[in-house]
Protein backbone atom coordinates (compact mmCIF):
# COMPACT_ATOMS: atom_id res chain seq x y z
CA UNK A 1 0.00 0.00 0.00
CA UNK A 2 1.38 3.37 -0.97
CA UNK A 3 2.07 5.74 1.92
CA UNK A 4 -0.31 8.70 2.03
CA UNK A 5 0.29 11.90 3.91
CA UNK A 6 -1.87 14.91 4.63
CA UNK A 7 -0.20 18.11 5.79
CA UNK A 8 -3.05 19.45 7.87
CA UNK A 9 -1.76 22.89 8.74
CA UNK A 10 1.51 23.53 6.96
CA UNK A 11 0.40 27.00 5.83
CA UNK A 12 -0.99 28.18 9.19
CA UNK A 13 1.38 30.76 10.70
CA UNK A 14 1.75 31.48 14.35
CA UNK A 15 0.33 34.94 14.94
CA UNK A 16 3.15 35.93 17.27
CA UNK A 17 6.33 34.46 15.86
CA UNK A 18 5.56 33.24 12.37
CA UNK A 19 6.46 29.63 13.18
CA UNK A 20 4.46 26.86 11.53
CA UNK A 21 2.77 24.08 13.50
CA UNK A 22 3.39 20.92 11.44
CA UNK A 23 0.66 18.28 11.78
CA UNK A 24 0.65 15.02 9.85
CA UNK A 25 -1.38 11.88 9.23
CA UNK A 26 -0.71 8.74 7.22
CA UNK A 27 -0.29 4.98 7.22
CA UNK A 28 2.78 3.39 8.82
CA UNK A 29 3.66 -0.13 9.91
CA UNK A 30 3.55 -0.52 13.72
CA UNK A 31 5.01 -3.46 15.65
CA UNK A 32 2.08 -5.21 17.39
CA UNK A 33 3.22 -8.51 18.89
CA UNK A 34 5.23 -11.69 18.35
CA UNK A 35 2.49 -13.39 16.36
CA UNK A 36 1.52 -10.69 13.88
CA UNK A 37 4.68 -8.59 13.87
CA UNK A 38 4.30 -5.41 11.79
CA UNK A 39 0.74 -4.26 11.07
CA UNK A 40 -0.51 -1.31 9.03
CA UNK A 41 -1.90 1.43 11.26
CA UNK A 42 -3.25 4.93 10.62
CA UNK A 43 -1.04 7.43 12.49
CA UNK A 44 -2.12 11.00 13.30
CA UNK A 45 -0.07 13.89 14.69
CA UNK A 46 -2.36 16.50 16.25
CA UNK A 47 -2.16 19.00 19.13
CA UNK A 48 1.19 17.67 20.28
CA UNK A 49 -0.04 14.06 20.50
CA UNK A 50 0.78 11.10 18.28
CA UNK A 51 -2.23 8.74 18.01
CA UNK A 52 -2.88 5.56 16.08
CA UNK A 53 -5.97 3.82 14.73
CA UNK A 54 -6.40 0.38 13.21
CA UNK A 55 -7.45 2.05 9.94
CA UNK A 56 -8.55 5.46 8.69
CA UNK A 57 -12.14 4.22 8.53
CA UNK A 58 -12.11 3.49 12.29
CA UNK A 59 -10.91 6.97 13.19
CA UNK A 60 -14.39 7.96 14.33
CA UNK A 61 -14.46 5.19 16.96
CA UNK A 62 -11.53 6.59 18.97
CA UNK A 63 -7.80 5.96 18.90
CA UNK A 64 -6.17 2.75 20.14
CA UNK A 65 -3.31 4.61 21.81
CA UNK A 66 -1.64 8.01 22.06
CA UNK A 67 1.60 9.51 23.37
CA UNK A 68 2.67 13.12 23.89
CA UNK A 69 5.59 14.45 21.90
CA UNK A 70 6.54 17.03 24.54
CA UNK A 71 8.99 14.66 26.26
CA UNK A 72 9.23 12.03 23.52
CA UNK A 73 12.43 10.74 21.94
CA UNK A 74 12.43 10.15 18.19
CA UNK A 75 15.21 7.76 17.20
CA UNK A 76 15.88 6.35 13.70
CA UNK A 77 16.85 2.70 13.72
CA UNK A 78 20.53 1.86 13.46
CA UNK A 79 20.20 -0.81 10.76
CA UNK A 80 16.68 -0.60 9.28
CA UNK A 81 16.69 2.60 7.21
CA UNK A 82 12.88 2.74 7.03
CA UNK A 83 12.24 2.31 10.79
CA UNK A 84 12.14 4.83 13.63
CA UNK A 85 11.09 4.57 17.29
CA UNK A 86 9.10 7.08 19.35
CA UNK A 87 9.47 6.59 23.10
CA UNK A 88 8.23 8.26 26.28
CA UNK A 89 9.78 6.64 29.36
CA UNK A 90 8.98 2.90 29.08
CA UNK A 91 6.33 3.32 26.38
CA UNK A 92 7.87 2.73 22.95
CA UNK A 93 6.22 2.78 19.53
CA UNK A 94 8.14 0.92 16.85
CA UNK A 95 7.17 2.44 13.48
CA UNK A 96 8.24 1.69 9.93
CA UNK A 97 7.63 3.63 6.71
CA UNK A 98 7.48 2.21 3.19
CA UNK A 99 10.53 4.14 2.02
CA UNK A 100 13.52 6.05 3.32
CA UNK A 101 12.03 9.35 2.09
CA UNK A 102 8.77 8.73 3.98
CA UNK A 103 10.69 7.88 7.15
CA UNK A 104 12.81 11.02 6.92
CA UNK A 105 9.71 13.12 6.34
CA UNK A 106 8.00 11.72 9.44
CA UNK A 107 11.12 12.09 11.61
CA UNK A 108 11.70 15.69 10.45
CA UNK A 109 8.10 16.72 11.13
CA UNK A 110 8.02 15.03 14.56
CA UNK A 111 11.35 16.58 15.54
CA UNK A 112 10.20 20.00 14.32
CA UNK A 113 6.94 19.75 16.24
CA UNK A 114 8.73 18.58 19.38
CA UNK A 115 11.27 21.42 19.12
CA UNK A 116 8.52 23.99 18.60
CA UNK A 117 6.38 22.76 21.48
CA UNK A 118 9.36 22.56 23.85
CA UNK A 119 10.55 25.42 26.05
CA UNK A 120 13.44 27.43 24.68
CA UNK A 121 12.89 26.46 21.02
CA UNK A 122 14.16 28.50 18.10
CA UNK A 123 10.80 30.18 17.59
CA UNK A 124 10.52 31.15 21.25
CA UNK A 125 14.04 32.61 21.07
CA UNK A 126 12.96 34.95 18.31
CA UNK A 127 9.89 35.94 20.25
CA UNK A 128 11.81 36.65 23.46
CA UNK A 129 14.67 38.35 21.62
CA UNK A 130 12.36 40.80 19.89
CA UNK A 131 10.84 41.81 23.22
CA UNK A 132 14.12 42.70 24.95
CA UNK A 133 14.36 46.39 25.78
CA UNK A 134 17.88 47.78 25.71
CA UNK A 135 17.48 51.34 26.90
CA UNK A 136 20.24 52.82 28.94
CA UNK A 137 18.19 52.53 32.13
CA UNK A 138 17.35 48.79 32.15
CA UNK A 139 19.84 46.85 30.00
CA UNK A 140 21.75 45.18 32.80
CA UNK A 141 18.62 44.77 34.92
CA UNK A 142 16.79 42.96 32.10
CA UNK A 143 19.66 40.53 31.62
CA UNK A 144 19.93 39.66 35.30
CA UNK A 145 16.16 39.39 35.72
CA UNK A 146 15.81 37.08 32.72
CA UNK A 147 18.42 34.75 34.18
CA UNK A 148 16.65 34.69 37.52
CA UNK A 149 13.45 33.63 35.77
CA UNK A 150 15.27 30.54 34.58
CA UNK A 151 15.66 31.17 30.88
CA UNK A 152 17.72 28.56 29.13
CA UNK A 153 21.22 28.80 27.76
CA UNK A 154 19.92 29.19 24.22
CA UNK A 155 17.91 32.25 25.21
CA UNK A 156 20.92 33.83 26.86
CA UNK A 157 22.88 33.30 23.64
CA UNK A 158 20.03 34.89 21.71
CA UNK A 159 20.18 37.89 24.04
CA UNK A 160 23.89 38.19 23.43
CA UNK A 161 23.29 38.24 19.67
CA UNK A 162 20.89 41.15 20.20
CA UNK A 163 23.42 42.95 22.39
CA UNK A 164 26.06 42.40 19.72
CA UNK A 165 23.90 44.12 17.09
CA UNK A 166 23.25 47.06 19.43
CA UNK A 167 26.93 47.35 20.29
CA UNK A 168 27.85 47.38 16.61
CA UNK A 169 25.40 50.19 15.93
CA UNK A 170 26.64 52.17 18.93
CA UNK A 171 30.27 51.66 17.91
CA UNK A 172 29.49 52.90 14.38
CA UNK A 173 27.80 56.02 15.79
CA UNK A 174 30.66 56.79 18.13
CA UNK A 175 33.28 56.06 15.48
CA UNK A 176 31.64 58.51 13.08
CA UNK A 177 31.56 61.14 15.82
CA UNK A 178 35.26 60.61 16.62
CA UNK A 179 36.21 60.77 12.93
CA UNK A 180 34.35 64.07 12.54
CA UNK A 181 36.05 65.46 15.62
CA UNK A 182 39.45 64.54 14.20
CA UNK A 183 38.69 66.34 10.94
CA UNK A 184 37.59 69.48 12.78
CA UNK A 185 40.68 69.37 14.95
CA UNK A 186 42.90 69.38 11.88
CA UNK A 187 40.99 72.42 10.54
CA UNK A 188 41.14 74.15 13.95
CA UNK A 189 37.32 74.63 13.97
CA UNK A 190 35.22 74.20 17.10
CA UNK A 191 32.71 71.38 17.41
CA UNK A 192 29.98 73.88 18.29
CA UNK A 193 30.52 75.76 15.05
CA UNK A 194 30.47 72.52 13.05
CA UNK A 195 27.22 71.48 14.64
CA UNK A 196 25.66 74.91 14.12
CA UNK A 197 26.56 75.06 10.43
CA UNK A 198 25.59 71.39 9.81
CA UNK A 199 29.07 70.04 9.05
CA UNK A 200 28.46 67.18 11.55
CA UNK A 201 25.22 65.86 13.05
CA UNK A 202 24.43 66.53 16.69
CA UNK A 203 25.26 63.58 18.96
CA UNK A 204 24.58 63.22 22.69
CA UNK A 205 28.05 61.94 23.42
CA UNK A 206 27.41 61.51 27.14
CA UNK A 207 24.21 59.56 26.52
CA UNK A 208 25.84 57.39 23.88
CA UNK A 209 28.76 56.68 26.17
CA UNK A 210 26.45 55.67 29.01
CA UNK A 211 24.43 53.42 26.71
CA UNK A 212 27.60 51.82 25.36
CA UNK A 213 28.78 51.19 28.89
CA UNK A 214 25.43 49.65 29.90
CA UNK A 215 25.35 47.45 26.83
CA UNK A 216 28.91 46.30 27.39
CA UNK A 217 28.07 45.51 31.01
CA UNK A 218 25.04 43.50 29.92
CA UNK A 219 27.16 41.53 27.46
CA UNK A 220 29.73 40.74 30.13
CA UNK A 221 26.99 39.74 32.61
CA UNK A 222 25.30 37.49 30.05
CA UNK A 223 28.63 35.94 29.14
CA UNK A 224 29.33 35.18 32.80
CA UNK A 225 25.88 33.66 33.19
CA UNK A 226 26.39 31.52 30.09
CA UNK A 227 29.67 30.25 31.48
CA UNK A 228 27.95 29.38 34.78
CA UNK A 229 25.10 27.66 32.93
CA UNK A 230 27.54 25.63 30.82
CA UNK A 231 29.42 24.53 33.92
CA UNK A 232 26.20 23.59 35.71
CA UNK A 233 24.91 21.64 32.72
CA UNK A 234 28.21 19.85 32.34
CA UNK A 235 28.02 18.72 35.94
CA UNK A 236 24.34 17.78 35.56
CA UNK A 237 24.98 15.71 32.43
CA UNK A 238 27.97 14.05 34.08
CA UNK A 239 25.77 12.93 36.99
CA UNK A 240 23.06 11.78 34.57
CA UNK A 241 25.60 9.80 32.59
CA UNK A 242 26.82 8.09 35.74
CA UNK A 243 23.26 7.20 36.76
CA UNK A 244 22.48 5.96 33.25
CA UNK A 245 25.60 3.79 33.16
CA UNK A 246 24.65 2.30 36.51
CA UNK A 247 21.09 1.67 35.31
CA UNK A 248 22.33 0.01 32.11
CA UNK A 249 24.63 -2.23 34.14
CA UNK A 250 21.71 -3.31 36.35
CA UNK A 251 19.51 -3.97 33.33
CA UNK A 252 22.20 -6.03 31.61
CA UNK A 253 22.58 -8.13 34.74
CA UNK A 254 18.81 -8.63 34.93
CA UNK A 255 18.61 -9.55 31.23
CA UNK A 256 21.26 -12.21 31.68
CA UNK A 257 19.19 -13.72 34.49
CA UNK A 258 15.88 -13.63 32.59
CA UNK A 259 17.12 -14.38 29.07
CA UNK A 260 15.80 -17.93 29.05
CA UNK A 261 12.33 -16.77 30.07
CA UNK A 262 11.97 -13.98 27.50
CA UNK A 263 11.07 -14.63 23.87
CA UNK A 264 13.60 -13.15 21.39
CA UNK A 265 12.69 -11.26 18.24
CA UNK A 266 10.37 -8.55 19.53
CA UNK A 267 10.21 -5.57 21.85
CA UNK A 268 6.95 -6.15 23.69
CA UNK A 269 6.34 -7.09 27.31
CA UNK A 270 4.54 -10.28 28.27
CA UNK A 271 2.05 -11.42 30.85
CA UNK A 272 2.46 -10.05 34.37
CA UNK A 273 0.86 -7.61 36.81
CA UNK A 274 3.34 -4.91 35.75
CA UNK A 275 2.85 -5.39 32.01
CA UNK A 276 2.90 -2.15 30.01
CA UNK A 277 0.06 -3.50 27.89
CA UNK A 278 -3.35 -2.02 28.57
CA UNK A 279 -6.30 -4.35 29.05
CA UNK A 280 -7.68 -3.52 25.57
CA UNK A 281 -4.33 -4.28 23.92
CA UNK A 282 -4.01 -7.44 26.03
CA UNK A 283 -7.42 -8.67 24.85
CA UNK A 284 -6.60 -7.69 21.24
CA UNK A 285 -3.44 -9.79 21.39
CA UNK A 286 -5.26 -12.81 22.85
CA UNK A 287 -8.09 -12.42 20.33
CA UNK A 288 -5.61 -12.32 17.43
CA UNK A 289 -3.91 -15.45 18.75
CA UNK A 290 -7.21 -17.33 18.97
CA UNK A 291 -8.10 -16.25 15.43
CA UNK A 292 -4.77 -17.56 14.21
CA UNK A 293 -5.38 -20.93 15.84
CA UNK A 294 -8.76 -21.18 14.11
CA UNK A 295 -7.14 -20.38 10.78
CA UNK A 296 -4.64 -23.18 11.31
CA UNK A 297 -7.50 -25.58 12.06
CA UNK A 298 -9.27 -24.56 8.84
CA UNK A 299 -6.12 -25.08 6.73
CA UNK A 300 -5.24 -28.58 7.85
CA UNK A 301 -7.49 -31.46 6.87
CA UNK A 302 -7.05 -33.43 10.03
CA UNK A 303 -5.20 -32.93 13.29
CA UNK A 304 -2.63 -35.56 14.13
CA UNK A 305 -3.77 -38.39 16.32
CA UNK A 306 -3.45 -37.91 20.06
CA UNK A 307 -0.15 -38.99 21.49
CA UNK A 308 -0.72 -41.90 23.83
CA UNK A 309 1.89 -43.06 26.30
CA UNK A 310 1.89 -46.44 27.93
CA UNK A 311 -0.38 -46.41 31.00
CA UNK A 312 1.52 -46.01 34.21
CA UNK A 313 -0.91 -48.22 36.05
CA UNK A 314 -4.25 -49.94 35.62
CA UNK A 315 -6.56 -51.05 38.39
CA UNK A 316 -9.24 -53.71 38.03
CA UNK A 317 -11.02 -52.43 41.10
CA UNK A 318 -11.69 -48.70 40.76
CA UNK A 319 -12.86 -48.31 44.36
CA UNK A 320 -9.45 -49.38 45.66
CA UNK A 321 -7.55 -46.77 43.65
CA UNK A 322 -5.96 -43.87 45.55
CA UNK A 323 -7.96 -41.32 43.46
CA UNK A 324 -11.34 -42.98 43.95
CA UNK A 325 -12.42 -41.02 47.09
CA UNK A 326 -11.79 -37.76 45.24
CA UNK A 327 -13.42 -39.05 42.03
CA UNK A 328 -16.53 -40.28 43.85
CA UNK A 329 -16.99 -37.12 45.88
CA UNK A 330 -16.44 -34.62 43.05
CA UNK A 331 -18.58 -36.63 40.58
CA UNK A 332 -21.57 -36.68 42.96
CA UNK A 333 -21.18 -32.97 43.65
CA UNK A 334 -20.97 -32.06 39.97
CA UNK A 335 -23.91 -34.30 38.97
CA UNK A 336 -26.05 -32.67 41.64
CA UNK A 337 -24.80 -29.21 40.69
CA UNK A 338 -25.58 -29.77 36.99
CA UNK A 339 -29.11 -31.04 37.68
CA UNK A 340 -30.06 -27.82 39.51
CA UNK A 341 -31.41 -24.99 37.36
CA UNK A 342 -30.05 -21.45 37.39
CA UNK A 343 -33.24 -20.18 39.03
CA UNK A 344 -33.29 -16.62 40.21
CA UNK A 345 -29.83 -16.64 41.74
CA UNK A 346 -26.80 -14.51 40.86
CA UNK A 347 -26.41 -16.15 37.42
CA UNK A 348 -26.04 -13.74 34.49
CA UNK A 349 -27.09 -14.70 30.97
CA UNK A 350 -24.14 -13.64 28.78
CA UNK A 351 -24.69 -15.59 25.54
CA UNK A 352 -27.73 -16.95 23.74
CA UNK A 353 -27.94 -18.65 20.36
CA UNK A 354 -31.12 -20.54 19.56
CA UNK A 355 -31.54 -23.32 22.12
CA UNK A 356 -28.14 -22.60 23.68
CA UNK A 357 -28.00 -20.32 26.72
CA UNK A 358 -24.90 -19.55 28.77
CA UNK A 359 -24.82 -18.19 32.30
CA UNK A 360 -21.96 -17.13 34.57
CA UNK A 361 -21.28 -15.67 38.01
CA UNK A 362 -18.49 -13.15 38.52
CA UNK A 363 -16.10 -14.56 41.12
CA UNK A 364 -12.43 -13.93 41.81
CA UNK A 365 -9.91 -15.84 43.93
CA UNK A 366 -6.77 -13.96 45.02
CA UNK A 367 -7.34 -11.48 42.21
CA UNK A 368 -7.79 -14.20 39.55
CA UNK A 369 -11.06 -14.63 37.63
CA UNK A 370 -12.67 -18.06 38.25
CA UNK A 371 -16.20 -17.23 37.05
CA UNK A 372 -18.36 -20.41 37.32
CA UNK A 373 -20.08 -21.16 34.02
CA UNK A 374 -23.29 -23.04 33.30
CA UNK A 375 -24.49 -23.69 29.76
CA UNK A 376 -27.73 -25.32 28.59
CA UNK A 377 -28.07 -26.67 25.07
CA UNK A 378 -30.31 -29.01 23.10
CA UNK A 379 -28.95 -31.10 20.23
CA UNK A 380 -31.17 -33.23 18.02
CA UNK A 381 -30.09 -36.53 16.51
CA UNK A 382 -27.53 -37.62 19.12
CA UNK A 383 -27.66 -39.40 22.46
CA UNK A 384 -26.13 -38.45 25.77
CA UNK A 385 -23.82 -41.46 25.64
CA UNK A 386 -22.51 -40.40 22.24
CA UNK A 387 -21.83 -36.86 23.47
CA UNK A 388 -19.93 -38.16 26.51
CA UNK A 389 -18.10 -40.80 24.45
CA UNK A 390 -16.52 -38.20 22.15
CA UNK A 391 -15.90 -35.80 25.05
CA UNK A 392 -14.12 -38.48 27.12
CA UNK A 393 -12.21 -40.55 24.53
CA UNK A 394 -8.63 -39.31 23.99
CA UNK A 395 -8.46 -40.36 20.32
CA UNK A 396 -11.03 -37.72 19.39
CA UNK A 397 -9.97 -34.86 21.63
CA UNK A 398 -7.64 -33.08 19.24
CA UNK A 399 -10.34 -33.12 16.58
CA UNK A 400 -12.56 -30.69 18.51
CA UNK A 401 -10.18 -29.10 21.07
CA UNK A 402 -8.27 -26.67 18.82
CA UNK A 403 -6.02 -25.13 21.50
CA UNK A 404 -4.18 -28.36 22.35
CA UNK A 405 -0.49 -28.58 21.57
CA UNK A 406 0.13 -31.89 23.33
CA UNK A 407 -2.18 -34.38 25.05
CA UNK A 408 -1.02 -37.47 26.93
CA UNK A 409 -2.83 -40.13 28.92
CA UNK A 410 -0.49 -40.51 31.89
CA UNK A 411 -2.54 -43.11 33.79
CA UNK A 412 -5.38 -45.50 32.99
CA UNK A 413 -7.30 -45.92 36.22
CA UNK A 414 -10.07 -47.96 34.59
CA UNK A 415 -11.89 -48.19 31.28
CA UNK A 416 -14.02 -45.18 32.17
CA UNK A 417 -11.43 -43.19 34.16
CA UNK A 418 -8.21 -41.69 32.77
CA UNK A 419 -5.63 -39.16 33.95
CA UNK A 420 -4.66 -36.59 31.30
CA UNK A 421 -1.82 -34.13 30.97
CA UNK A 422 -2.53 -31.42 28.40
CA UNK A 423 -0.30 -28.61 27.13
CA UNK A 424 -2.16 -25.80 25.40
CA UNK A 425 -0.85 -23.64 22.60
CA UNK A 426 0.69 -20.40 23.72
CA UNK A 427 -1.39 -17.33 22.91
CA UNK A 428 0.73 -14.18 23.16
CA UNK A 429 0.96 -12.23 25.46
CA UNK A 430 -0.07 -14.91 27.97
CA UNK A 431 2.27 -17.58 29.28
CA UNK A 432 1.74 -21.12 28.02
CA UNK A 433 -0.73 -23.17 30.09
CA UNK A 434 -0.96 -26.86 30.98
CA UNK A 435 -3.44 -28.94 32.93
CA UNK A 436 -3.28 -32.26 34.83
CA UNK A 437 -6.68 -33.78 35.59
CA UNK A 438 -8.59 -37.05 35.92
CA UNK A 439 -11.58 -37.66 33.67
CA UNK A 440 -14.40 -40.00 34.70
CA UNK A 441 -17.37 -41.07 32.57
CA UNK A 442 -20.46 -42.44 34.28
CA UNK A 443 -24.17 -42.96 33.66
CA UNK A 444 -27.32 -43.27 35.76
CA UNK A 445 -31.08 -43.23 35.44
CA UNK A 446 -33.31 -40.52 36.87
CA UNK A 447 -36.49 -42.02 38.35
CA UNK A 448 -37.95 -38.54 38.77
CA UNK A 449 -37.68 -37.74 35.04
CA UNK A 450 -39.83 -40.24 33.10
CA UNK A 451 -39.08 -38.52 29.78
CA UNK A 452 -35.34 -39.12 30.03
CA UNK A 453 -34.02 -42.47 28.78
CA UNK A 454 -30.88 -42.21 30.90
CA UNK A 455 -28.19 -39.75 31.97
CA UNK A 456 -24.53 -39.82 30.97
CA UNK A 457 -21.89 -37.51 32.35
CA UNK A 458 -18.17 -36.82 32.11
CA UNK A 459 -16.47 -35.07 35.04
CA UNK A 460 -12.94 -33.63 34.79
CA UNK A 461 -11.11 -32.38 37.87
CA UNK A 462 -7.53 -31.25 38.47
CA UNK A 463 -5.19 -33.53 40.38
CA UNK A 464 -1.50 -33.84 41.27
CA UNK A 465 1.23 -36.28 40.34
CA UNK A 466 4.91 -36.12 41.34
CA UNK A 467 5.88 -36.94 37.76
CA UNK A 468 4.15 -33.80 36.51
CA UNK A 469 4.94 -30.92 38.91
CA UNK A 470 2.94 -27.73 38.49
CA UNK A 471 6.01 -25.45 38.58
CA UNK A 472 8.14 -26.75 35.75
CA UNK A 473 9.47 -23.35 34.61
CA UNK A 474 7.69 -23.43 31.24
CA UNK A 475 3.93 -23.55 31.79
CA UNK A 476 1.43 -22.13 34.25
CA UNK A 477 -0.83 -24.85 35.66
CA UNK A 478 -4.58 -24.38 35.09
CA UNK A 479 -6.89 -25.64 37.85
CA UNK A 480 -10.26 -26.84 36.54
CA UNK A 481 -13.48 -28.63 37.35
CA UNK A 482 -15.70 -29.48 34.37
CA UNK A 483 -18.91 -31.50 34.05
CA UNK A 484 -20.69 -32.48 30.82
CA UNK A 485 -24.16 -33.69 31.88
CA UNK A 486 -26.31 -35.20 29.12
CA UNK A 487 -29.90 -36.47 29.15
CA UNK A 488 -31.31 -38.47 26.22
CA UNK A 489 -34.97 -37.78 25.38
CA UNK A 490 -36.85 -40.18 23.06
CA UNK A 491 -40.07 -39.49 21.19
CA UNK A 492 -41.52 -42.93 20.24
CA UNK A 493 -42.54 -43.15 16.55
CA UNK A 494 -46.31 -43.18 16.07
CA UNK A 495 -46.20 -45.87 13.40
CA UNK A 496 -44.39 -48.28 15.71
CA UNK A 497 -41.18 -48.36 13.68
CA UNK A 498 -37.72 -48.39 15.18
CA UNK A 499 -36.41 -45.26 16.84
CA UNK A 500 -34.38 -43.16 14.40
CA UNK A 501 -32.14 -40.18 14.98
CA UNK A 502 -35.06 -37.93 14.17
CA UNK A 503 -36.75 -39.24 17.32
CA UNK A 504 -33.96 -38.55 19.81
CA UNK A 505 -32.85 -35.33 21.47
CA UNK A 506 -29.96 -34.68 23.86
CA UNK A 507 -30.34 -32.10 26.61
CA UNK A 508 -26.85 -30.87 27.57
CA UNK A 509 -25.78 -29.06 30.72
CA UNK A 510 -22.15 -27.95 30.74
CA UNK A 511 -20.60 -26.63 33.98
CA UNK A 512 -17.05 -25.41 34.52
CA UNK A 513 -14.91 -23.52 37.00
CA UNK A 514 -11.45 -22.64 35.66
CA UNK A 515 -8.64 -20.92 37.56
CA UNK A 516 -6.14 -19.63 34.93
CA UNK A 517 -3.30 -19.87 37.45
CA UNK A 518 -1.24 -16.88 36.28
CA UNK A 519 -2.06 -13.21 36.08
CA UNK A 520 -4.47 -12.16 33.32
CA UNK A 521 -6.49 -8.89 33.26
CA UNK A 522 -10.00 -9.60 34.54
CA UNK A 523 -11.78 -7.71 31.76
CA UNK A 524 -9.66 -9.37 29.07
CA UNK A 525 -10.27 -12.87 30.48
CA UNK A 526 -14.02 -12.33 30.74
CA UNK A 527 -14.08 -11.01 27.17
CA UNK A 528 -12.30 -14.18 26.01
CA UNK A 529 -14.76 -16.37 27.95
CA UNK A 530 -17.69 -14.57 26.37
CA UNK A 531 -16.25 -15.16 22.92
CA UNK A 532 -14.81 -18.69 23.28
CA UNK A 533 -17.27 -20.68 25.40
CA UNK A 534 -20.22 -20.41 22.97
CA UNK A 535 -17.90 -21.19 20.05
CA UNK A 536 -16.48 -24.22 21.89
CA UNK A 537 -19.88 -25.71 22.71
CA UNK A 538 -21.20 -25.18 19.18
CA UNK A 539 -17.99 -26.62 17.68
CA UNK A 540 -18.08 -29.71 19.91
CA UNK A 541 -21.78 -30.49 19.37
CA UNK A 542 -21.38 -29.98 15.61
CA UNK A 543 -18.42 -32.39 15.64
CA UNK A 544 -20.40 -35.11 17.49
CA UNK A 545 -23.34 -34.63 15.14
CA UNK A 546 -21.11 -35.06 12.08
CA UNK A 547 -19.41 -38.16 13.54
CA UNK A 548 -22.68 -39.96 14.41
CA UNK A 549 -24.83 -38.93 11.44
CA UNK A 550 -24.32 -42.15 9.45
CA UNK A 551 -23.69 -44.53 12.37
CA UNK A 552 -26.04 -46.66 14.40
CA UNK A 553 -27.46 -45.08 17.53
CA UNK A 554 -25.40 -45.65 20.69
CA UNK A 555 -27.65 -45.60 23.75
Amino acid sequence: MQESYDALSEEDDDSENGCQAPELQGVLSKWTNYIHGWQRRFIVLKDGNLSYYKSEEERGFGCRGAISLFKATIKPHEFDECRFDVSVNDCVWYLRADSLEDKQHWVEVLEAFKAESGYGSECSLKRHGSAVSLTSNNLSGTSIQSFKKGRGLKEKLAEMETYRDILCNQMDTLQKYFDSCMELSSKENSIEEAVSNGSISAVDFKGEAMTFKATSGAVLASLAQCIDAVCQREEMWRRKLERENARVARLEKTCLTLREQVLPGGPDSEEGPHSVLGEDEFYDAVENGLDRIEEEVALRERLEQASMSAPLSSSDNLSSHRLWPDISRVTKEQMHYASIGVGEGPWQLFAEDGDMKMYRREEELDGLVIDPLKACHIVKGVTGREMCHYFFSPQYRKDWETTLEQMTVVEKVSEDTLVFHQVHKRIWPTTQRDALFWSHMTHMTDPKDHDAHDIWAVVNNSTQLPEFPSKNGKCVRVILTVCLYCQTLITPPRDGTEVSRDDITCKITYCSVVNPGGWVPASALRAVYKREYPKFLKRFTAYVHSQTRDKSILF
